[in-house]
């Protein structure tokens, strides 16, 4: 019988919008010219995503099942799996049974627990989903949280400053609940911003970058999907961190100086050669 499995493959959960450049629209790409393939399975589809005033919705979470079912009947394997935007307790479920069925001995899983953001859970984010992506993070070898998502993750008040030891502890507690490697993003320093990398019986480092312009929608579905594919192909996980960031930063210049409108994400096409 034919093998379905002699090419790398990273299994993307995640909303398919058609414009504004976030989720699946930006991750396929980056992990595809990373040499892997992308299996990407939509937890829904939007015509534009939801930062814009009006947008077309479905909602997959019905059909998420039987479109999983296929995959165990082709018997894929992955090397990797990377999940992202969950918007109710059912996809989560839905998820959670994925991990179980689909992640091997090898599996790289990457969580990026996508809940909120300056202090506050997203508007469509309920105190019961927080509790179960709390118990999908057992599942992850790597987690991406932003500050506020390390906060909620660990019931931490949120605040505007921290030292540098108050974010490790809330690494350490990160990395207690599974996940061995922990990147907490978009932590600002004066001019910077910084992203705190956790490794498991390794010291902490601090990754800055020059503050440019302000959030675009996307970075951090970009961000995830360079470190999935990075760990698929055995690069340092530091290491890898600081490439998302230096990537994202000439994205966000070229998107400045094209003046792309915020909604609309950045210009990472012209920069993707820079990840092979």
């Amino acid at each position: 019988m034919d093998s379905h499995n002699n090419q790398k493959k990273i299994a993307l959960i995640n909303d398919l919008s058609g414009f504004g450049r976030c989720s699946i629209a930006v991750a396929l790409p980056i992990i595809s010219v990373m040499k892997i393939q992308c299996c990407p399975v939509p937890t829904s589809i939007l015509s534009n995503h939801t930062g814009f005033e009006s947008y077309f919705f479905e909602d997959y979470t019905s059909r998420m099942q039987d479109y999983v079912d296929e995959w165990k009947k082709l018997d894929l394997h992955f090397d990797g799996i990377c999940t992202g935007f969950l918007g109710s307790v059912d996809q989560i479920a839905i998820v959670e049974k994925f991990l179980r069925d689909f992640t091997e001995e090898d599996t790289i899983v990457l969580i990026d627990p996508v809940m909120g953001d300056y202090g506050k859970l997203y508007p469509t984010y309920t105190l019961e989903m927080c509790q179960k992506m709390k118990d999908l993070v057992q599942y992850a070898d790597i987690l991406t949280p932003n500050l506020t998502e390390a906060c909620m993750l660990t019931d931490t008040p949120y605040k505007e400053k921290w030292k540098v030891a108050e974010i490790t502890e809330m690494a350490e507690k990160l990395s207690g609940m599974g996940p061995d490697k922990i990147a907490v993003t978009g932590i600002p320093q004066g001019s910077f911003l910084a992203n705190l990398c956790y490794e498991t019986d390794k010291p902490v480092k601090i990754r800055r970058t020059h503050q440019i312009g302000t959030s675009r929608s996307g970075t951090g579905d970009i961000f995830a999907a360079i470190l999935a594919a990075d760990a698929v192909n055995g690069v340092p996980f530091e290491d890898s961190v600081r490439k998302a960031s230096l990537f994202l930063k000439k994205c966000i210049v070229s998107s400045i100086e094209k003046e792309i409108p915020l909604t609309d994400g950045v210009c990472f096409e012209e920069h993707l050669s820079r990840l092979l």
